[in-house]
């Protein structure tokens, strides 16, 4: 496994490859707000073998540049994302993403849909729906991002995140290295451009043009997500034709880390799929 940083339009991505080349097509993993890589971290050991395997940290989180001047949008994102593709040479992938990642990667298969050979979406947002982490987690942040100091928003949105796992002592390890990049002054104006960017994201001219995908795609839900709930999984798997719609039972908005066998399990089935 290795790790590097691309820039892509004078912007830092970090992002690291694992797996093994072969003749199965590369997976591009995105996680969601406000995670990074880690997330992927227990499903990445777990993948079939013969896929080349990339795991990014989106602008703005992990050890990716702070956003600055760049847009932190979902189709900012998913612009970034294709020209990750062009610099890293793939030219079709699968795309798996969780929360806000399974937005962009619904964007990317809109932009160019040739490129996108399967779809996976875990937990994730749908276009065309005002966002549902525009609702109360970003909300939440968004009410108190102008006025509270760095320690304090973060500790209301440490509350919040810790509310969508099942495991208290996961929780705090991994939100402890999802809020590191936001601990400062500088970090908290970076948390606020990210929540403002989700929080009024254009994406409603989608929601009439998912049901044009027709890569093979799979929805993977945890039961008691309380973000982003089982009825927006629904709602994708009715919109786009052929998709398939795993539920998990005791799993809430994080099942890529507390159900990471489950998770690698669906993407192996969803590769096997013409």
């Amino acid at each position: 496994m290795r790790g590097e940083f691309l820039d892509l339009g004078g912007a830092r991505l970090y992002y690291y490859a694992a797996g093994t080349r072969g003749v199965g097509v590369p997976v591009v993993f995105l996680h969601g707000f406000p995670t990074s890589s880690h997330l992927w971290a227990d499903v990445v050991p777990l993948m079939p073998p013969g896929h080349r395997l990339v795991v990014v940290d989106l602008l703005g989180f992990g050890r990716s540049d702070r956003p600055l001047s760049h847009r932190v949008d979902i189709e900012a994102h998913a612009e970034r994302t294709l020209a990750l593709l062009d610099e890293l040479r793939i030219d079709r992938a699968c795309l798996v993403g969780h929360g806000i990642g399974g937005g962009i990667a619904q964007a990317v298969a809109l932009r160019q849909p040739r490129r996108i050979s399967h779809l996976c979406l875990i937990d994730s947002v749908m276009l065309g729906q005002h966002l549902t982490i525009g609702g109360p987690l970003a909300r939440t942040a968004l009410s108190v991002a102008k006025w509270l100091p760095s320690k304090l928003l973060l500790a209301v949105l440490r509350r919040e995140l810790g509310r969508c796992y099942s495991d208290p002592s996961r929780a705090e390890r991994s939100i402890d290295l999802y809020l590191r990049p936001f601990g400062d002054d500088a970090g908290r104006a970076a948390l606020a451009a990210h929540v403002r960017a989700l929080a009024k994201d254009g994406t409603n001219d989608h929601e009439s043009r998912i049901s044009s995908l027709g890569m093979p795609t799979s929805l993977v839900w945890g039961d008691h997500d309380r973000l982003n709930p089982v009825s927006v999984g629904r709602r994708l798997q009715s919109a786009i034709p052929g998709a398939t719609l795993n539920v998990i039972a005791g799993a809430r908005h994080f099942t890529p880390e507390e159900s990471p066998r489950k998770i690698a399990e669906s993407i192996a089935a969803l590769l096997d799929r013409a």
